[in-house]
């Protein structure tokens, strides 16, 4: 759990507030167009009490904030993507939002807009795993905000090494993986979640290995020799976004109380 302790100030704040913040450092223009990122459930105009910071929202989640006393929930991944026709007990989407109504609860996604600020998602994941000199691989808004990014290792790494270094760093038990090139690791291309649709641009711009969230079968194909690329599972290349709410906020509103959801969301399972 990551709490820094409230004062008056915090519980002086309204909700709106906080989104401000966040939407300064990941402005909703940013979002690609399939996406619906923002406000998804409640009255913004209420005092704020706690936030839970969380990667998905789901039932769990939701009685995990009430339980926390957290009014606002921040996620990654949109609760609504589709407009709802009914709201009633049929859906696990559509009991969240009838839930979040009952107990006055805000809920709140920084999703693809998060994604393409600079310093984003992808630059967190680029820092973790010690990228120097990152910037975007397909920039867009002037240089200001893009799709993935790509930066270089301080020394050159082996494949095999790499690999593992990955699987420590993202505590993975399992990781899918191109053929070996046999090519060092220097230059390093990234996207987390769904981010094969950057493939061409990580090898047009000579990176030596790709990493993101999921790739489909071709994809591993069609790499041939050009790069290694690793996939990491969706889920796990951005179960971090929690950790990048955490410092967004912490370092705009000092009187901050956060908590980091211990619900696993992760639907994906492994025998």
């Amino acid at each position: 759990m990551h709490r820094i302790s409230a004062t008056g100030n915090f519980c002086l704040m309204k909700i709106e507030q906080i989104i401000d913040e966040l939407e300064a450092f990941a402005p909703l223009s940013l979002q690609d167009e399939f996406d619906n990122a923002g406000l998804q459930v409640g009255d913004v105009s209420q005092l704020a009490k706690g936030v839970l910071l969380c990667l998905d929202v789901t039932e769990d989640v939701l009685e995990e904030a009430i339980e926390r006393d957290c009014n606002l929930i921040v996620s990654h991944h949109p609760l609504l993507f589709k407009p709802l026709r009914t709201v009633s007990d049929r859906t696990g989407i559509e009991r969240c939002v009838t839930k979040a109504c009952k107990n006055d609860l805000v809920v709140y996604a920084a999703h693809t807009n998060l994604d393409n600020a600079r310093g984003g998602v992808n630059f967190h994941l680029a820092e973790k795993i010690g990228l120097q000199q990152v910037q975007f691989l397909r920039p867009k808004e002037d240089g200001d905000a893009g799709s993935g990014v790509v930066g270089s290792l301080l020394d050159d790494e082996d494949e095999d090494s790499f690999l593992q270094r990955l699987k420590t760093i993202f505590h993975l038990d399992c990781l899918k993986h191109s053929p070996l090139t046999g090519k060092k690791i220097r230059k390093v291309a990234i996207c987390g979640g769904s981010g094969a649709f950057l493939l061409p641009d990580a090898i047009a711009c000579g990176a030596d290995a790709f990493l993101t969230g999921e790739a489909r079968y071709n994809d591993y194909f069609n790499v041939e020799n050009h790069l290694l690329l690793a996939v990491l599972g969706h889920y796990e290349s951005e179960i971090c976004t929690k950790e990048l709410f955490f410092d967004i906020f912490s370092k705009k509103i000092p009187d901050f109380v956060a908590h980091f959801s211990n619900v696993d969301t992760n639907p994906v399972n492994y025998m």
